[in-house]
């Protein structure tokens, strides 16, 4: 009996370990006071009026369900507050090239791409570089998956999605043969990722851009 409590007990909090360790369904990490903050602190209607990704302040903010979003200025505010669909990034914040295959990872702010009129982040610079093999085979299959996991944890969904891969899924090595073809002579790029552990377990959506991994380091937002 002892030892069916025990067993019983164990499974309990394992289950709720997993339940925890599930992630948010946006690609945020919290400010000082514990605020799930976007793309870092940096200003998502910036990317359309000004065509650079710019550090948006905390007396500036737009919270939404889940997640709150910094702005450079009252102006860029108001614009956002009144119509958020337009200025928000697509997937959650979540790398875009990842999203069509069902994996909520990443999030770098530097590295963004506007694309018929819509707002896409990229996990780093080799997911973009992914992505722009082409744009609309990305975008088509993201769009597609995307309703099933959007209110879903990103560790969660990130995990099932490697432990049971989309029909259309592609190596890391059949991208880049793609983009080799469409692009010869041309670099691919040479990028840390960090690693599946940290991506997946022990760190935040974004970790590389705020801490300066394999890149110049942006900081976590205040």
């Amino acid at each position: 009996m002892k030892f069916k409590s025990l067993f019983f007990a164990t499974i309990g909090v394992v289950a709720a370990l997993l339940l925890s360790a599930c992630g948010t369904p946006y690609a945020t990490v919290p400010n000082r006071v514990g605020e799930p903050v976007m793309l870092l602190g940096h200003d998502p209607v910036a990317y359309f009026t000004q065509g650079a990704p710019t550090r948006g302040k905390a007396e500036y903010k737009v919270s939404l369900p889940e997640r709150t979003y910094y702005f450079a200025s009252a102006e860029n505010k108001a614009l956002f507050a009144a119509s958020p669909a337009r200025y928000e990034p697509q997937y959650s914040g979540f790398c875009a090239s990842g999203a069509a295959f069902a994996i909520k990872l990443g999030s770098d702010p530097s590295a963004w791409q506007i694309f018929e009129g819509r707002l896409f982040i990229f996990g780093d610079v080799l997911g973009k570089t992914a992505w722009q093999v082409d744009p609309k085979w990305n975008v088509d299959h993201a769009d597609r998956l995307w309703p099933a996991i959007a209110d879903k944890g990103w560790r969660g969904v990130s995990l099932a999605s490697y432990a049971s891969k989309v029909p259309h899924y592609k190596t890391g090595a059949q991208i880049r043969a793609e983009w080799d073809a469409k692009n010869p002579g041309k670099p691919w790029p040479v990028y840390d990722t960090g690693g599946m552990v940290s991506n997946l377990f022990t760190k935040p959506p974004g970790w590389r851009a705020a801490e300066g991994f394999s890149q110049p380091a942006l900081g976590y937002p205040d």
